[in-house]
């Protein structure tokens, strides 16, 4: 069966799971889906496999369209038990597509659904994981950042906001998320940088919207956290990126 969503711009469904297993993807625009901390965007040429019982949740950061195809378990012949990026091609589109059709007798559904299955083929990218803090000192810090990821001001700055020392909070916020604050941050900046470069945006403006100076730094911060470039990173190629000679460092430093 395949169903479509219509997501208005910053609108999320909230969390939920499936009896089926579920391929979620968008044929135009881009998508968002969190599974607890770890967080996937699929542009059009990609999809994620959601098993049957995963909370999730599904958004957009833009108008965009959520297709999902729901999979019976016990007739699926995939055993992957984690969520898992796929790769969408031409064919595959075409295939769910085809399913999307109403009058589609039982037998053709099956047969397509199968060929489906034969053509998921996993993509190596590795979600970002932003935990979230459960400290209200914590909590308040990175809610400020959740509201606006190009927040430059310093953990000491923020440390001051909510009435505690820059050491008591490098120790609070190591202990509730298990990172830094830097890199904590630079999850988190990344995170809402990624449908901004999905949709095509540059990426000095990218930079801008989430908090760099410079695109290079940006650049620079991309490769450290997640191994490429955002180009490749979007295309599932995790084959490390010339570095651009620019170490990131300063304020703009994981």
């Amino acid at each position: 069966m395949v169903a479509n969503f219509p997501l208005s711009p910053g609108q999320w469904l909230p969390a939920h799971s499936h009896t089926h297993h579920q391929l979620a993807l968008t044929r135009s625009d881009v998508l968002g889906v969190g599974v607890g901390d770890d967080y996937w965007v699929l542009p059009p040429n990609r999809a994620l496999w959601l098993p049957a019982g995963v909370v999730h949740r599904t958004g957009a950061t833009r108008d965009a369209v959520l297709c999902s195809l729901y999979l019976d378990p016990e007739r699926c012949s995939l055993n992957w038990t984690e969520p898992t990026p796929v790769g969408v091609d031409g064919l595959l589109a075409e295939l769910i597509g085809y399913l999307d059709r109403e009058d589609l007798a039982d037998d053709a559904r099956l047969r397509a659904e199968a060929v489906v299955l034969d053509l998921l083929s996993p993509v190596p990218v590795t979600p970002l994981d932003v935990p979230h803090p459960r400290d209200d000192r914590v909590r308040a810090v990175a809610n400020a950042l959740l509201r606006n990821a190009a927040d430059r001001r310093s953990l000491e700055a923020h440390a001051r906001a909510v009435g505690v020392s820059r050491r008591t909070m490098t120790r609070l916020f190591m202990q509730d998320t298990g990172m830094t604050f830097d890199r904590w941050r630079t999850h988190l900046r990344l995170r809402a940088a990624l449908p901004l470069l999905a949709e095509g945006c540059p990426v000095s403006q990218v930079a801008h919207a989430v908090g760099y100076t410079t695109a290079s730094a940006f650049l620079a911060a991309f490769r450290r956290t997640l191994g490429t470039a955002p180009g490749r990173y979007l295309k599932g190629d995790l084959a490390p990126a010339a570095e651009s000679g620019d170490s990131g460092t300063g304020e703009d430093a994981d």
